[in-house]
């Protein structure tokens, strides 16, 4: 076991050596930080102008319509242009609805109304941002780096959640709700320094480009005939169903009501849960891949535990305590569903691929966000919590069950008969 762990070691500080990898996960960082701000200042916002569990999930499904619509449109953008493009404009945008927003809140006249029609641009541009970014960091590395890359881009992702919710609680109390805005917008720039300074993607034979351009319904074909492609998206989507809506829609409420706290302390909490994502995202580097999936099952009762005692937790300190395992489990299991499905898409292919498990994550938010708010108004959110937790744990159980074998055995991108894959970005600078 030590010796896996070392292996695992190495090949995470090998992703971070000098190179276009680095830069990325750099401006990464910062840009994720500042939108973490801006999720939490939004969430408390949304609880000020409303007591209704529904409310909150209406935003949620004003974001995720788009994202539905278009996210399979923004996966075939990413395989067929420039990767670096598609991003520098989707940055561009994003700043100028921060800036927008944070104005109207500073105006004092924001209205439930104004962040549900920024959620629904903001849920245009992350179509094409997410795939093409999920897309863009296996580029980035060679072949064997990949879980390694992944493993890294989650702990910076999970590490600014640390960060980004305390700061956001802080700049509220300090300075209003418009402060955080105005700093997710400036945090844009780091990004868009690193995008800039990332090579052009070297080109693949002709008919590595053809595929390129053959059109969105190949990649859900790929999906649907890859059995463990298949299970991780299955996994992602009952996850997103029973699970995210509690962590990203209903916290402040949660916070507030069951709780009895304010913004200072639900920054906190959601930074607190993501310790628990940090050191989950750490773990993937040292996992091997026959055991992938046995701990992926150990992490669905890890979160079927903590979720069903969030319904439970009499205090907020045992619900941050719920919450950093929860996350823990939650970051493992995302990141290994991710690197399996990465590590087994054709190059051709995987921006396409990329969208579809994207699909199961925020094309089912809108859904999933109004079901279990909804559910919560009629029966209380103590018993939605519960009711959740159980149906998650019997069908990721399931899911996971019926591809044990074949995720443990090698993708037939790394056996020596597989066409050799098109040159990583990395290997060209």
């Amino acid at each position: 076991m030590s010796t896996e762990v070392k292996l695992g070691t190495r090949h995470a500080l090998r992703v971070l050596r000098p190179g276009p990898f680095r830069r990325y996960i750099i401006g990464s960082a910062i840009s994720d930080t500042g939108t973490w701000m801006q999720v939490m200042a939004q969430g408390y916002l949304m609880s000020t102008l409303t007591s209704k569990a529904l409310l909150l999930g209406m935003a949620n499904l004003a974001a995720g319509l788009p994202m539905l619509l278009l996210m399979m449109v923004g996966g075939s953008a990413a395989d067929r242009f420039d990767k670096r493009k598609i991003l520098l404009t989707t940055q561009y945008v994003q700043i100028a609805l921060a800036v927008s927003i944070g104005f109207v809140i500073m105006s004092g006249k924001i209205q439930i109304w104004h962040i549900l029609a920024f959620a629904a641009v903001l849920g245009i541009s992350n179509s094409f941002e997410m795939p093409t970014l999920n897309a863009l960091v296996p580029e980035l590395v060679v072949r064997d780096e990949i879980q390694s890359a992944i493993a890294v881009d989650r702990a910076v992702f999970h590490g600014s959640r640390v960060v980004g919710p305390s700061l956001a609680g802080i700049f509220i109390s300090a300075w209003g709700t418009a402060s955080a805005f105005f700093i997710n917008a400036i945090s844009f720039l780091a990004l868009i320094i690193a995008i800039l300074s990332l090579p052009a993607r070297r080109l693949g034979t002709a008919e590595e480009e053809q595929r390129r351009t053959s059109g969105i319904k190949d990649g859900f074909r790929y999906v649907a005939k890859d059995k463990p492609s298949l299970a991780m998206i299955g996994l992602i989507a009952a996850t997103t169903v029973f699970i995210f809506p509690i962590i990203t829609v209903m916290m402040p409420l949660y916070v507030r009501l069951v709780l009895g706290l304010g913004a200072n302390r639900l920054g906190f909490l959601m930074g607190a849960s993501a310790v628990g994502s940090v050191i989950g995202a750490i773990f993937l580097i040292s996992i091997p891949r026959e055991k992938r999936v046995p701990i992926m099952m150990v992490n669905v009762c890890i979160v079927t535990c903590a979720i069903f005692g969030l319904s439970r937790a009499p205090s907020f300190y045992l619900a941050t305590t719920l919450l950093i395992f929860n996350s823990l489990g939650l970051a493992m299991n995302f990141g290994l569903a991710n690197t399996i499905v990465q590590e087994r898409a054709p190059d051709y292919l995987r921006g396409r691929v990329s969208a579809v498990f994207m699909l199961s994550f925020v094309g089912l938010m809108p859904v999933a966000g109004l079901g279990i708010t909804d559910l919560s108004d009629l029966i209380g959110m103590r018993t939605a919590l519960a009711i959740a937790a159980g149906c998650y744990a019997v069908i990721a159980l399931i899911v996971l069950g019926r591809v044990r074998r074949q995720c443990a055995q090698p993708v037939v991108a790394e056996t020596p008969s597989a066409e050799a894959p098109a040159p990583p970005i990395a290997a060209a600078v």
